[in-house]
């Protein structure tokens, strides 16, 4: 069995790369825990400086996985507290790391997807690619996402991006600010490349990190506060008529008629 993520070392440089290509790079717990462990290694690591994250394949990520979701169908209470209590883990990993993290993203990333491109500090996309939180349109919200989303966007953006469910192309994720920079797809991984080793050779580690860690805490208070609210909402949710008749619907391919 292949390993769900990758982790490589190389110029002061740990790449972290998502490895389920046939199943579009989607979200599971397995995945999950996985990347939570690479990105703590990659922390721990007195090698690493700065960390890239990308894909194999032509997804980024789909979101969760559909195996995934119809074991959501099943969960308890309790479980989908401590299901949710997972990827805030992940993602609190990621945005509070004391290293840079960048996104490559390269195709598609969607809902739990966008949403991990979203808490890195740098984002590089390809024209190809396409971003949108989904989740409104198979009856659940972007609990977790939306409180990192909010840290990137101002709340009209947020509002149009959240409650429409649309997708949008890496163009207009740069208008919004969701990300840095739109790279061609042949000139992408050098582009991140040489971006990581500028800021390994001109950047004083401790300074990148002390100034990440400034400019996070001064969210900190109120992003703890959102996610745990996030949380319960997450988990009340996927108790609702909606939720079930959305993932059903997902599921079985049928048009949803809200």
């Amino acid at each position: 069995m292949e390993q769900l993520v990758l982790y490589n070392v190389s110029d002061r440089i740990a790449t972290i790369t998502i490895n389920r290509p046939e199943k579009r790079n989607a979200l599971n717990p397995e995945l999950i825990e996985a990347l939570t462990i690479a990105f703590q290694q990659a922390e721990e690591d007195e090698c690493v400086k700065v960390i890239i994250l990308n894909s194999n394949g032509s997804t980024f990520s789909a979101g969760a996985d559909l195996e995934y979701l119809q074991q959501l169908q099943n969960n308890s209470f309790e479980e989908n507290v401590a299901d949710s209590k997972r990827l805030k883990k992940l993602f609190t990993t990621i945005y509070y790391l004391p290293k840079i993290v960048i996104a490559q993203v390269e195709g598609h990333a969607i809902a739990g997807g966008c949403g991990l491109a979203t808490i890195c500090d740098i984002i590089f996309a390809t024209p190809e690619s396409s971003f949108g939180y989904t989740e409104v349109k198979i009856g659940f919200v972007p609990a977790i996402v939306s409180c990192f989303l909010m840290q990137k966007v101002n709340e009209t953006i947020a509002k149009e991006i959240l409650l429409t469910g649309k997708t949008f192309p890496a163009e207009q994720a740069l208008k919004f600010n969701l990300i840095n920079f739109v790279t061609k797809s042949e000139e992408i991984n050098q582009k991140v490349k040489e971006f990581a080793l500028s800021l390994c050779v001109g950047s004083s580690g401790n300074s990148l990190m002390i100034t990440k860690q400034l400019i996070s805490h001064t969210t900190k208070p109120l992003l703890e506060k959102t996610l745990e609210t996030a949380i319960q909402i997450n988990a009340h949710v996927r108790e609702s008529a909606d939720f079930k008749k959305g993932i059903a619907s997902f599921l079985n391919k049928e048009k949803i008629n809200w």
